[in-house]
């Protein structure tokens, strides 16, 4: 018999603390700066390969939007789950394993902390209606990333804050805010925020995947997981999938 994911046998409720309308206010700022940085850069005009030098003529990115990934790991794979599957542009998530040493590690083996993997998901989304910084906003806005290898009662390397980023673009974007959130005070201790390249994914077991949409009755799912998916809709009210999209 498999062991209990996550020890629901007793349920465990993470109280989370109560962010300060000043730290609330600093990361809004943060955010805000940021995002229209990131803005700005992508709204320049870009050269068309064999053209003149001195043309303006820009490119319609939009034509060659493409559907792109994303990897993050914030504790427990249900939470994170059931938080990205919300947003607008998601076309799936896919919770799992990376960063760690074993080959196709079990969720058991993941467990013990010696494989080096952490929980993650594995986002694909289409960049013309969520962009990867819209999924950082998520992401840094969803957990704790001050606390190392610890969400709540989680703890072990497995459940680390981290960006397993897919190419150069995801990397910078990644860095600067991170940089922006630690030079505006948003958080009350330094991000521990690991960012790496991504490697090998390994999808978890079928029984993790969709965990909150199929035991919405689940103790953990009702005292810790829904909790936290009606904070972050409230939050992110506009960026939400309508209901007949989930």
């Amino acid at each position: 018999m498999k062991l209990t994911p996550h020890g629901l046998d007793s349920v465990r409720f993470r109280p989370q603390k109560a962010c300060s309308h000043v730290v609330l206010k600093l990361f809004v700022i943060a955010t805000a700066i940021f995002v229209t940085e990131v803005a700005n850069v992508m709204a320049e005009p870009k050269k068309v390969p064999g053209q003149e030098s001195g043309s303006t003529e820009v490119v319609d990115s939009s034509a060659a939007a493409k559907i792109e990934e994303a990897t993050f790991g914030s504790g427990c794979f249900w939470c994170t789950e059931a938080v990205f599957q919300q947003l607008n542009g998601v076309k799936s998530v896919v919770s799992g394993y990376s960063g760690g040493r074993t080959k196709n590690p079990t969720y058991e083996e993941v467990c013990t902390g010696t494989t080096g993997h952490a929980e993650v998901i594995r986002v694909t989304f289409d960049p013309s209606v969520v962009t990867y910084v819209d999924l950082l906003e998520v992401f840094w806005k969803t957990h704790d990333p001050t606390t190392l290898n610890r969400q709540g009662a989680d703890h072990g390397t497995q459940y680390r804050s981290v960006i397993f980023y897919h190419d150069e673009a995801q990397q910078k974007l990644a860095m600067e805010y991170k940089k922006k959130l630690d030079e505006s005070k948003a958080f009350d201790k330094p991000i521990v925020t690991e960012i790496s390249p991504i490697k090998e994914f390994y999808p978890g077991e079928d029984y993790h995947q969709n965990y909150f949409r199929n035991h919405p009755e689940n103790p953990y799912c009702t005292a810790v997981i829904n909790r936290k998916v009606a904070k972050f809709k409230a939050v992110f009210k506009d960026k939400l999938k309508k209901k007949g999209e989930l």
